[in-house]
Formats: structure tokens, C-alpha cells, sequence
């Protein structure tokens, strides 16, 4: 690599910098785009019983357009993420935040289940550009340096979104309707698309973008996963991300259908862990000044593995109680707040080349992994904390080991 390929690696020359003033509208403006589908996916899940009512159909039939709406999401990241590349971000983003919100109403006003089903695949495929072009954005603004802070600054704010989204869709559904969720979902995506408007600049000068229309973006996919120095961030990603789904399909059963605690009791839970994946991303930033992206990497994957494993070996042996399960789940969600900036930071750092593929990939192989992952923990059984640790345990030490390649490939 000559010194002008390595400046080029490390720091986005041609991107417009982002004055102090204006860096905290934009990340703020960023989490939000990176939360909207994470907000559309929970906001309504308390509101599935009056849907599937409304609607004529079952719990099954409800659940569906959750399948529909992550569907969409895999598929949105790996076409959006590439053609942002091609054609620049802002005209990529703009558009899925129009649509976001169309969709939305769609989905507030379906008068069938067939409707609403297409309508929250829309949804799913047109959020994923906030969620695949906000990566790609700081990719193209931020040096190497700074890169892990700003993630971890995302990555904290973003913590906050599967707290306050049943929150919210809970206290809408104590007054309305499920289709309210939609219409506040709607307004969301036009509150976002004010913020894009005016704080979130063209990271992505024409210059620079990718030749070849839609295929020769497409095809940046290939180029970029053919990278192992790439693909190994990018599978260390789609493990960890499985774990967390693990956990979100299992905790539900663990503590209100084993430990039988009431629903205001497992909020509170779900609170506290993701208050720790908050610090964990704070304290990334600071730990990213003295340590490189690959190390933190690894020894959050450890000690993200450490608590379900721990939780696994006492539960099969003495049999855990609530405290100590809670104990070892806040433990791997605390971890999961280093662990997903460090890797985002490494990925996205070695794929400059094309910022836009290299997020799809990470966006498209988490959430892939995830929903193949999810019904595991259902299928083994939910008498148990022990299936949902047994999965969470497999992935990450999966995560591991893909992380010790990741760290290997940058000492390489």
C-alpha cells in the first residue's frame, strides 16, 4: 500500500468537516434514523392482541408482519447501503425517510392483513437506509481517531430505543388504537426527514462515489466481502448480533414466565440491562483513547460470552435463581456496549473503499443471523433459562473467534 492508499484508509479527505457546534444535531440526527426501525419493531408488539382482533386473524397471522418488516430491513441495508455509494447518501436517505413515513400511514390505514403485511415490508425495506447510510455517513466524515468515540456516542443513544419503544406504543395503546403506533410512526419518519434536510450534509462528493450504476454498487458487495480484513469485523458482527437476538426472543419467558414477575417488574429488567449497554458504549469512547478498536473487541466478545456461559453452567448444575440470572444477562449486555462500536469501528474504518457495501454487509449478516437464530431459543424450549444461555453462549463464542481473526488480520 503506497502512503498516499494508507492517508486515504485512515482519513475521508474529501468529506465536508463537521464543525463542533454542529456535530451533536448530527449524531442525534443519525441515532435517530439508526433507531426508527428498532422503534417500528417493539412501539407495536403490545398492540399485536388488538391488531390480530381488528384484523380477523390470530397471533400467528399478527406475527407475521414482523417477519414482513425485519425482511425488508436485510434487504433494504444490502441494496441502499451499496447505492449510496454510487449515487451519494443524502439523495438515498432522503428518499427511504419519505417512504418510511408513507408506509407508515399505510400500515395505520390497512384495511386488510395482506395490506398491512406488504405495507410493513415497505416499511422495513425503506428504515433500513437510516440505519445502513448513518454508518456510512460517519465513515465518511470522521478519521480513524475519532471514529470509535462516535459510535460509541451512537451506539449510547441508540441503547435508549428498545427501553422507550414499549413504553411509548404501551402508553398510546392505553388511549387508541394500534393504528395510532403507525401514524406516530409516520410522524417520526417526517421529524427525521426535517432533521436530514437541515443537519445531515452530502458525506459523499461525486468524485468519490462508485461507477457502474446500481450493478457496479452491487457488485461492491463482493468486492468488499472478498476482504478478509473485512469480513472477519463483519462476521464478528452477525454472531454478536444473533446473541442479542437470542436474548430478545428468550427474556420475555425467562422472567414473566418462569420467575413470574409482572410485566411492570420485567420493564424495569429490560431498563436496567439496556442502562448497562448504555454505559458500556460511553465507556468505550473513553477505553478506545488507550486501547485499539481489535482489543477491546476481543475482550468485550469474552466477556459477553462469560455471562451466559455463566448462566448455562448454574443453571444446569444448582439451577439459577432470578437474581443471578439478571446478574449474568446485565453482564453480557454491558459488554455488548463496547463490542458493537469496537467492531462497527473496525469494519467500517477497512472498508472506506465503499463505506455504503460495508455497512450492508454488517446491517444485512446481523440481522440475517438474528432471525435464523430467534426461533432456537423457542424450539429448545422456554421451561429453562438454560436454552436461551446454551444460544447465546454458541454464538458468542463464535463472536470470539471471529474477533480473535479480526484483531489477527489487523496485526497481519
Amino acid at each position: 500500500m503506497t502512503a498516499h492508499h494508507a492517508e486515504n484508509a485512515a482519513r475521508p479527505l474529501h468529506a465536508p468537516r463537521v464543525a463542533s457546534r454542529q456535530r451533536a444535531r448530527l449524531l442525534v440526527v443519525l441515532a435517530g434514523l439508526s433507531a426508527a426501525s428498532p422503534l417500528a419493531t417493539d412501539m407495536y408488539v403490545p398492540g399485536l392482541p388488538d391488531l390480530a382482533r381488528s384484523l380477523g386473524t390470530d397471533a400467528s397471522g399478527a406475527q407475521m408482519s414482523l417477519t414482513g418488516f425485519l425482511a425488508g430491513i436485510i434487504a433494504g441495508q444490502l441494496v441502499m447501503g451499496p447505492l449510496s455509494d454510487a449515487i451519494g447518501r443524502r439523495p438515498v436517505l432522503v428518499s427511504g425517510t419519505v417512504l418510511f413515513a408513507l408506509f407508515s400511514m399505510v400500515c395505520a390505514l390497512a384495511p386488510t392483513l395482506a395490506v398491512l403485511n406488504a405495507a410493513r415490508a415497505g416499511q422495513g425495506f425503506s428504515g433500513a437506509a437510516g440505519i445502513v447510510i448513518a454508518r456510512a455517513v460517519v465513515a465518511d466524515l470522521f478519521d480513524d481517531g475519532e471514529l470509535a468515540t462516535v459510535f460509541s456516542r451512537l451506539g449510547a443513544i441508540g441503547a435508549t430505543a428498545p427501553v422507550l419503544a414499549p413504553l411509548l406504543g404501551g402508553a398510546l395503546l392505553l388511549v387508541v388504537s394500534w393504528r395510532y403506533v403507525f401514524a406516530a410512526l409516520a410522524l417520526i419518519g417526517l421529524l427525521l426527514l426535517l432533521g436530514v434536510l437541515r443537519w445531515v450534509p452530502e458525506s459523499h462528493p461525486p468524485h468519490a462515489r462508485l461507477t457502474g450504476g446500481l450493478a457496479g454498487s452491487l457488485r461492491a458487495i463482493g468486492q468488499v466481502a472478498a476482504q478478509r480484513a473485512v469480513i472477519a469485523p463483519v462476521l464478528t458482527l452477525a454472531f454478536g448480533g444473533a446473541a442479542v437476538f437470542a436474548y430478545i426472543a428468550g427474556t420475555t419467558f425467562v422472567f414473566q414466565d418462569i420467575y413470574h414477575l409482572a410485566p411492570g417488574l420485567a420493564s424495569l429488567v429490560y431498563g436496567v440491562n439496556a442502562i448497562g449497554n448504555m454505559a458500556g458504549s460511553l465507556v468505550c469512547g473513553r477505553l478506545a483513547r488507550r486501547w485499539s478498536a481489535e482489543t477491546l473487541l476481543v475482550a468485550s466478545a469474552v466477556l459477553a460470552m462469560a455471562g451466559p456461559a455463566a448462566l448455562l453452567l448454574v443453571q444446569v448444575t444448582i439451577g439459577s435463581t432470578m437474581p443471578v440470572t439478571w446478574l449474568c444477562l446485565l453482564l453480557s449486555l454491558t459488554a455488548f456496549g463496547v463490542f458493537f462500536p469496537a467492531v462497527v469501528t473496525i469494519a467500517q474504518s477497512r472498508g472506506r473503499t465503499a463505506p455504503g457495501a460495508t455497512s450492508a454487509l454488517l446491517g444485512g449478516g446481523q440481522f440475517l443471523f438474528g432471525a435464523a437464530v430467534s426461533p432456537l431459543v423457542g424450539l429448545f424450549g422456554t421451561h429453562s433459562p438454560a436454552p436461551m444461555a446454551a444460544v447465546m453462549a454458541a454464538c458468542l463464542a463464535l463472536a470470539t473467534i471471529a474477533a480473535t481473526v479480526t484483531r489477527q488480520t489487523h496485526q497481519s
